[in-house]
């Protein structure tokens, strides 16, 4: 890299440039207070809004026009200004001496006839120098080389144009002196720069700066008070009147020796000051108005022509590097315009605003509110400048600044120290220079060391924005600065106190305003003490402001009222100890309705509010209380003072003021102490929602620390609702379950929360729950055998814990395993349920199960039995299964084996039944013969069905049932011998006596006759019955009128023609309802077919069944009723044989003597012989004492007729003989009778 060449101008650093997201730039001043501590360290700063945010330009170009100021820019450099002061005064010395001044030239260039001079007097003045030859290092001093003899010269320009001059100002006689010129010196035209820049421009802005507007005041202040004599304008005294020189212009008075140059003498003719010289001389310059057009066509032109290139393509650093080369050098005079202080009201801003004339669309209309709309920013809440009431130009109205190129603003800082802001619409850029606010003083003090002569004239001279200094020069006496361009697009923002200058690089227009923030409240009343010392107009009453902002403490943002507090403590301070010094304040003035010009302190030049005093003999004279002693010579008897407010009303604003001050602070110290987590005792989650929404409805700023509070608030709801959840048991899946360790680091945090939520006892308690659960749930699983009760109970407690518990599957595993080892036990401990199912349904269950030792154990026993079982139930089942039948020894040996085995064996239990059965059947076969006894057949036969269902090889049983099979053949031949073919009877109801006699018979055969236990019993019933029926029989056959109302026969109907008579029961039958014998032999009994029941086989045909019974020896009821059968044969025969031994029979026939042809039936028999008789008819054995005793009496008694026509052989008689008639019997033929032996 090159090195700079000597007196190069090198860019200072860059100041910070921002880019807003467009989250940050919707609030301009949070964003810039974001900015503040980076940007305030340099003073200045460049932001660059979004990319889209581009408002469109909305001043009327074709109503603006303006006077621009006239800048030459030698002028505007303090170094350079303070040289071209000195030349000045040489020439105006030298011109009153009659000559010209021209300056030499040394070495090629323009000597500093400036810096020679001060070097001089630094090294002790002319006669110092020369006697100690210093006149080399004076040279080197200045730059040049040695060894030339460049003092010589120096010594002799010194010597010719400086010397006279320096005689002259200590008031020496001088010698007639002349000015000798060399060909090569170059002439100097003086600059008259006090007189030119003391006039301005006309005011443009009828609500201008009041410190503009105010800026005359100062003479005519000096004026006011030529009450007897005149006054210098300069020095303002009146002393020294000979030499005072009144302007013919304007009748402003001058010393002769304040003028610069000095004059020795009063001039002849007429004399104006400066003043009125340059108003004369310039104004056809000054006053030139422009259209933006016109002033654009101006500005390109002179900058492609100064440049000889088009002015879009001049770097911005050579414009740069040239500007300040320019404003350095006294050989070059270049003049520049610029539209600057431009009021935006008059001709429209650049920025839309409502109600203008420029017409907004609608996708622009956002850009009418915008923060970043100048016309917007002084006025947010924000910013304090909303409580002032006026409209002060440049500061709450933006202005407008068409500039060109070298076209400058002056080192100055805004009005009352407040922020700017610059926004550069469109053009070329415009470079900015800044110093930060912290080295305000030690720019001015070396400003003040560089060019002492500008400010011992003009003490605030920097507030006249007349005055620049190269920032090389500042950065070299340990001045921080830094530098910018700002393009078209990009706001500039300088800070409180931050000196800051530049220049244009070309045609632009810019537009800026003042506003002030919070943090600004106490440089803004710094500022006001410091205009105070330097006596220079406010723009605005400080206390004015800040009493307007205290009446509006309710609705005020809580971090300005504390800085407002602060400020009124020190207002209302210092007023009171200024009142005290009054002895009574008079009346009470509304200052606010007075103008300007009829409150301000006409020494200091503040703008009173609070208080003010005024006298008697100037009324319209007012003073501050700082400066009392400053309004008259009169006593304080004729002071009038007034106030506006007295201190019993100020306290009660300042209070409002600290209670909405304080109420942040609480509400800051409650929220630290949270934030912070102080004290003993934490506050609860409501409180913290208290404090949120206070700061909500009280509008507390929007900090950190209301962040912070709703950041822990909405974490603690957070957990409040997760720790509801848990307690509540409600989240319903796995993934959103705490583990234990999040759910112990959960109440940590709980215990670590700044505030405390009413569900962390309950969540302690949850966590101890848990923590004894695991304990629990270590022992259970710990144990090989756990209770199946007991992890069930476990397993319900962690239903209530809403938690992800690692021993929750292991613990359902063993649960299973612990049910089915139950089942297991309880299956086991029931060996007659334990079936092989149930044996396989287990061992099917634990196959599914996890793997432990105890599961094991139990499947491999379980398995065991199955195997076992399984085996002796095939087992079994062949044995029972066999063919033959197995021996009951081989069962009983398997069943011994078999009882060993804990099981539910179908096939073995069969078994044992089986063997049991054998065992019994085997006992009862022995008991059924033991001691001779004669077996039943109904036992027999039981006991014979019932080894049909034992499959075991029984010994007795064959030959039981050889016995039933003979028994059975028995019954057979038996049945063959009594029963007739079809017979409705069985061969026990033939053999026994019968009670079911009579034509009921039908209806009442299936009846039993249960009481009578024995036989005898049974023919005792039999012949009381038959006997009873027989009489009935007979009665019912008597002689009648009518025979047609008798039933009978088996039909029951009338009888009608033949009739057939029973012999046993003597109920008479129609021959077409029974059968009959047609071999039916004269002397042969006839039976009807009820009461004949059987073949009534010989005696000597059941004689044998009865021996071949008794053989047989089996005891059978057929066999019991044979036997009573024969008993009751041989009975009867017996008595008969008495009978006819006691001679009945001869009685009987005595007793029928006389009757030609008679029935036995009809004879009347005595009750013994009936009854033999009856009992022989009942015998269910043919017996041929029966047949004889009939034919006896039927012989003997009946003799036999001539002719016996059978049944159907009737004579015609006989068939015509009355039906129903009792006569009409069926009569037989006498037969024979057979002795009874």
């Amino acid at each position: 890299m090159t090195q700079p060449q000597v007196n190069e101008f090198i860019p200072p650093p860059e100041c910070p440039v921002f880019e807003p997201s467009w989250e940050e730039f919707a609030d301009p001043f949070a964003y810039i207070n974001k900015i503040r501590p980076i940007a305030e360290k340099t003073g200045i700063c460049k932001i660059r809004p979004p990319p889209d945010w581009q408002p469109p330009f909305a001043c009327d170009v074709d109503r603006l026009k303006f006077t621009p100021r006239i800048q030459r820019l030698n002028e505007l450099e303090a170094q350079t200004r303070v040289k071209l002061n000195f030349l000045d005064q040489i020439a105006k010395f030298w011109e009153l001496q009659g000559c010209k001044l021209k300056i030499p030239q040394v070495e090629r260039k323009i000597l500093d006839l400036y810096q020679l001079n001060k070097l001089v007097n630094e090294e002790g003045g002319f006669d110092a120098v020369c006697r100690e030859r210093r006149w080399t290092k004076i040279s080197v001093k200045m730059g040049f080389a040695p060894g030339k003899a460049i003092g010589s010269h120096l010594r002799a320009h010194y010597e010719r144009i400086l010397y006279p001059y320096n005689l002259f100002q200590t008031g020496a006689n001088l010698p007639a002196a002349t000015l000798t010129n060399d060909t090569k010196d170059k002439e100097y035209t003086p600059h008259d720069l006090p007189q030119r820049q003391s006039v301005q421009p006309q005011e443009t802005c009828s609500i201008a700066r009041r410190a503009k507007r105010m800026r005359s005041e100062v003479s005519l202040f000096v004026l006011s008070h030529q009450v007897d004599h005149y006054m210098c304008l300069v020095c303002g005294s009146g002393s020294a009147e000979d030499r005072l020189l009144l302007c013919d212009g304007c009748d402003d008075s001058y010393h002769i020796f304040c003028l610069i140059p000095p004059l020795h003498d009063v001039p002849k003719g007429d004399w104006r000051c400066p003043r009125c010289l340059c108003l004369v001389l310039t104004s056809y310059t000054i006053f030139w108005s422009y259209t933006l057009q016109a002033f654009g066509d101006m500005a390109d032109s002179f900058k492609s022509d100064y440049f000889n290139m088009p002015v879009h393509m001049v770097p911005t650093e050579l414009v740069e590097k040239e500007f300040w080369r320019l404003v350095s050098t006294i050989e070059e005079d270049v003049t520049v315009e610029y539209g600057a202080d431009i009021a935006s009201k008059e001709f429209g801003s650049g920025f839309p605003v409502r109600n203008g004339h420029f017409e907004v669309s609608p996708e622009d209309e956002h850009y009418l509110t915008s923060g970043w709309n100048l016309n917007n920013m002084p006025v947010l809440d924000a910013s304090v400048l909303t409580h002032i009431t006026a409209d002060i130009c440049g500061m709450k109205v933006p202005w407008l600044y068409v500039g060109m190129c070298f076209s400058s603003f002056c080192w100055h800082i805004e009005d009352h120290w407040s922020y700017s802001i610059n926004y550069l619409h469109w053009g070329e850029p415009k470079t900015w220079y800044g110093a930060p606010g912290y080295a305000a003083e030690h720019l001015e003090a070396v400003m003040k060391k560089l060019a002492p002569e500008l400010f011992e004239s003009q003490p605030d001279l920097l507030h006249q924005l007349v005055t620049i200094m190269n920032p090389n020069t500042l950065m070299n006496n340990g001045v921080p600065i830094y530098r910018t361009n700002q393009c078209a697009g990009e706001f500039v923002i300088t800070f409180p106190r931050a000196y800051h200058s530049g220049f244009n690089q070309g045609f632009n227009f810019a537009e800026a305003v003042n506003f002030c923030t919070m943090d600004w409240m106490p440089l803004g009343r710094g500022c006001v003490d410091h205009y105070r010392q330097l006596n220079r107009y406010c723009v605005f009453s400080h206390d004015e402001m800040v009493c307007n902002m205290a009446t509006k403490a309710d609705t005020m943002d809580v971090n300005l009222a504390a800085t407002l507090h602060e400020d009124m403590v020190i207002m209302i301070q210092r007023e009171k100890e200024l009142r005290e010094k009054i002895t009574k304040m008079s009346r009470q003035v509304d200052y606010e309705v007075l103008p300007d010009e009829a409150r301000q302190c006409f020494k200091c030049l503040t703008t009173c509010y609070l208080s003010g005093i005024t006298c008697a003999c100037s009324p319209d004279k007012m003073v501050c209380l700082y400066h009392t002693q400053n309004l008259c010579s009169f006593s304080f008897f004729f002071f009038l003072s007034s106030y506006k407010f007295t201190l019993d009303e100020l306290y009660p604003l300042m209070a409002s003021v600290k209670l909405r001050a304080n109420s942040y602070k609480d509400w800051v110290s409650n929220v630290q102490d949270i934030v912070e987590n102080k004290g003993t005792k934490k506050k609860g989650l409501e409180e913290l929602h208290i404090l949120v929404e206070q700061a909500e409805t009280k509008a507390f700023p929007q900090s950190s620390l209301l962040d912070q509070l709703r950041t822990i608030a909405s974490e603690a709801d957070k957990v409040s609702v997760t720790a509801q959840q848990l307690l509540n048991g409600k989240r319903q899946t796995s993934q959103n379950e705490l583990t234990v360790e999040e759910l112990r680091l959960f109440v940590k945090q709980l215990d670590s929360l700044p505030c405390n939520i009413r569900q962390a006892p309950l969540l302690k308690d949850l966590l101890t729950r848990v923590d004894d659960f695991q304990q629990r749930s270590e022992r259970l699983l710990s144990d090989e055998s756990p209770s199946a009760l007991e992890l069930q109970d476990l397993l319900d407690v962690s239903l209530g814990l809403d938690v992800e518990l690692p021993q929750l599957p292991l613990l359902r595993e063993r649960l299973e395993q612990a049910r089915w080892l139950e089942t297991v036990q309880q299956a086991s401990s029931r060996p007659d349920s334990l079936c092989l199912d149930t044996m396989r349904r287990l061992i099917d269950q634990g196959v599914g199960l996890a793997p432990h030792s105890s599961v094991e154990r139990a499947m491999a026993r379980l398995q065991e039995l199955l195997t076992v079982s399984e085996q002796w139930e095939e087992r079994v089942l062949s044995l029972l299964e066999a063919r033959p039948y197995q021996g009951i020894e081989t069962l009983e040996a398997a069943l011994q084996e078999v009882e060993n085995i804990p099981a539910y064996l179908p096939n073995c239990l069969q078994l044992k039944d089986v063997v049991t059965k054998a065992k019994k059947w085997l006992h009862e076969a022995e008991t059924l013969q033991l001691g001779g006894r004669i077996p039943v057949l109904d036992s027999l036969s039981e006991l014979v069905l019932r080894a049909e269902g034992i499959p075991v090889k029984l010994d007795p049983l064959s030959r039981l049932e050889a016995l039933v099979s003979d028994v059975q053949s028995w019954k057979e031949t038996a049945t063959k011998t009594f029963l007739l073919k079809n017979s409705p009877f069985s061969l026990l109801e033939v053999l026994c006596p019968r009670c079911d006699i009579g034509s009921a018979y039908q209806k009442s055969k299936s009846k039993k006759v249960k009481e009578m236990t024995t036989l005898a019993e049974v023919r005792q019933r039999e012949m009381e019955i038959l006997l009873a029926l027989r009489s009935s029989n007979e009665s019912k056959l008597l002689p009648a009128e009518s025979c047609c109302a008798l039933s009978v026969c088996v039909c029951q109907k009338a009888p009608s023609g033949a009739m057939m008579q029973c012999e046993l029961c003597r109920d008479i039958f129609h021959c077409g309802c029974v059968t009959t014998t047609a071999e039916l032999e004269y002397g042969q009994a006839w039976l009807c077919p009820l009461c004949q029941r059987s073949r009534k086989p010989p005696l000597d045909k059941v004689l044998p069944l009865l021996a071949s019974l008794q053989r047989i020896r089996v005891r059978l009821p057929e066999g019991d009723a044979l036997r009573f059968l024969i008993e009751r044969t041989v009975r009867w025969q017996h008595r008969v044989q008495q009978a006819c031994a006691d001679g009945v029979l001869e009685n009987v026939s005595k007793m029928v003597s006389g009757f030609y042809f008679v029935n036995i039936v009809d004879l009347r028999l005595s009750p013994e012989l009936e009854e033999l008789m009856v009992e022989g008819f009942l015998l269910q054995v043919t017996l041929p004492e029966t047949e004889q005793l009939y034919r006896y009496l039927l012989y003997k008694l009946v003799p036999l007729p001539s002719q016996s026509p059978p049944c159907g052989n009737s004579t015609e008689q006989d068939q015509k003989s009355p039906k129903g008639s009792p006569q009409h019997k069926v009569t037989t033929a006498p037969t024979k009778f057979t002795t009874f032996r």
